[in-house]
């Protein structure tokens, strides 16, 4: 396979949004690892990445300052496979800082007890396998009101024009309980996960971030997302990106009937 290109100057990198779905896709050869693996050869090799994950949502806005960031386990029962791989990218304390500096000194912090959580890892695993190209987390903010979250994603955008690449991984839809259920069969998706992806898809086409923020709070949201951690990362993906980018979903289907496992890339 030949290796994408490094970024072209004056060429933004692009804004990926990834439906991450199980962490066994990290050890799996399941249709979804092939679709992450497949992200990588389309985009320019990015000088470092920026990711928000569903996984670190709590009290406060946080970028990993370390320099090793250790692989996060943040799951349980599951095989003793999964619990083995670990995912050695380097850190970039230089990056986390200027990161910072884009949020607002008074709006981040940084900090060294944090790593990479499976919403980053189990994706980058199958897109970059080598683990060479330096990863920074940004946190969630928890007590955040999704504009908040959309100022925070529009702050990051400078970062597009420096070879890094912002990566925000969720789901589409992320309703735990109803998967499980639907995995004992029939594996039906129901009405209410194909409308609420069809029009999260139509506000992607249309770069309606207000769209997007009503419809977490519609009907058919709050049955997609009885949290909001796994809905707050396309906010940031949608706010980074720019109303001129070409959208297109390389990665788009359900898991266990109604987990979404759609893809966007903006740029």
């Amino acid at each position: 396979m030949i290796a994408p290109a490094p970024p072209t100057p004056g060429t933004p990198m692009p804004v990926l949004f990834v439906g991450h779905g199980s962490p066994m896709n990290a050890i799996q050869d399941t249709p979804w690892a092939q679709g992450f693996a497949a992200l990588a050869e389309d985009i320019p090799t990015p000088s470092a990445i920026l990711a928000v994950s569903a996984h670190w949502y709590l009290d406060g806005t946080f970028l990993t300052g370390n320099t090793t960031p250790r692989t996060i386990h943040d799951f349980g029962g599951f095989p003793e496979a999964l619990y083995q791989v670990r995912y050695p990218a380097p850190g970039d304390p230089e990056l986390a800082g200027r990161v910072r500096n884009l949020l607002g000194a008074e709006r981040a912090a940084l900090r060294d007890d944090w790593g990479l959580d499976h919403g980053t890892w189990s994706v980058l695993l199958r897109m970059y396998p080598q683990a060479r190209i330096p990863v920074v987390q940004l946190s969630i903010h928890q007590r955040l009101a999704p504009r908040g979250h959309a100022a925070l994603g529009r702050a990051l955008a400078p970062l597009r024009d420096e070879g890094v690449l912002i990566f925000a991984s969720g789901n589409v839809t992320h309703n735990l309980q109803d998967a499980f259920r639907r995995a004992r069969g029939p594996l039906e998706t129901p009405d209410w996960a194909r409308r609420f992806d069809d029009r999260v898809t139509q506000a992607a086409r249309d770069r309606d971030l207000d769209r997007l923020i009503a419809l977490g709070n519609s009907d058919d949201g709050r049955l997609a997302h009885p949290t909001p951690d796994h809905f707050l990362p396309m906010v940031y993906a949608f706010a980074a990106a720019h109303p001129d980018d070409p959208v297109t979903f390389p990665i788009q289907g359900f898991e266990l009937g109604s987990l979404s496992m759609r893809a966007f890339r903006f740029g």
